[in-house]
């Protein structure tokens, strides 16, 4: 969220990732959303609510108001922790309060349903400014609403890379991934998420300013579908940023 960055820029000492500001808006999913429409990428509609101590009157106002099943979020968190999508005005009131458990603001966000993709965006790669990786298709359990932390990590969910996108698909993600990481001022590398609507087109639903690199994480499964291992990429992120890009 910023933190850690401005502690290493205020003694000078270089690090891998985005800069201090554009990890804190990153982090907050309803400022990044504010950047998106105003450089016209779109995202689904959103509001944000506060913590309360009645999360019941937040949840009779949303359900009046908000269509749903709507997707509830942590204002900032990573990994999918706190997520929960709503379809009944208990199942809200639920999600806010399970949101609510790890951050002061919950963004409540219009569910699209559609095929869910990712795409990492990589700087100064082969010879571009700004590299796109091959798009990965997410296909979640059948038990899962989504992508969430037990799909993430505890197997059950499928990735595909390349993913089975139309050439139009694929071209369209990327350069919304690219677009994305610039119009948040990233640096180094990042990983969009997205969702594909048969009717509606793409939206984006949040930007990863540091994605996982693990065994299970999705960048790495990028980069090795281009043929680049992960040793290279912590080579070049290193080199980029003792070079001061």
């Amino acid at each position: 969220d910023g933190k850690v960055q401005k502690i290493l820029d205020t003694f000078a000492i270089p690090y891998t990732g985005s800069k201090t500001l554009p990890s804190a808006i990153g982090m907050n999913k309803a400022l990044a959303k504010n950047i998106f429409k105003s450089h016209g990428i779109k995202t689904p509609f959103y509001k944000v609510e506060s913590k309360s101590d009645d999360v019941g009157e937040i949840a009779v106002k949303l359900f009046n108001t908000f269509p749903m099943p709507a997707v509830v979020k942590p204002i900032a968190s990573g990994s999918s922790v706190g997520v929960s999508i709503a379809y009944t005005f208990q199942g809200l009131q639920d999600a806010l309060s399970k949101a609510f458990e790890y951050s002061d603001k919950a963004l409540i966000e219009e569910y699209i349903k559609g095929r869910e993709a990712t795409c990492g965006v990589v700087d100064k790669f082969r010879g571009n400014d700004f590299y796109s990786l091959l798009p990965i298709e997410i296909i979640k359990p059948e038990e899962s609403d989504f992508f969430d932390y037990e799909a993430k990590y505890c197997g059950g969910s499928q990735e595909i890379c390349p993913g089975n996108f139309s050439r139009d698909e694929k071209e369209a993600i990327q350069e919304l991934a690219v677009a994305a990481h610039k119009v948040l001022g990233l640096r180094h590398y990042s990983r969009s998420d997205f969702i594909i609507s048969p009717g509606r087109g793409i939206y984006i639903l949040e930007v990863n300013t540091l994605p996982g690199l693990t065994a299970e994480s999705l960048l790495p499964k990028s980069l090795q579908a281009v043929g680049c291992s992960l040793p290279d990429f912590l080579d070049h992120l290193i080199t980029l940023a003792l070079a001061g890009n």
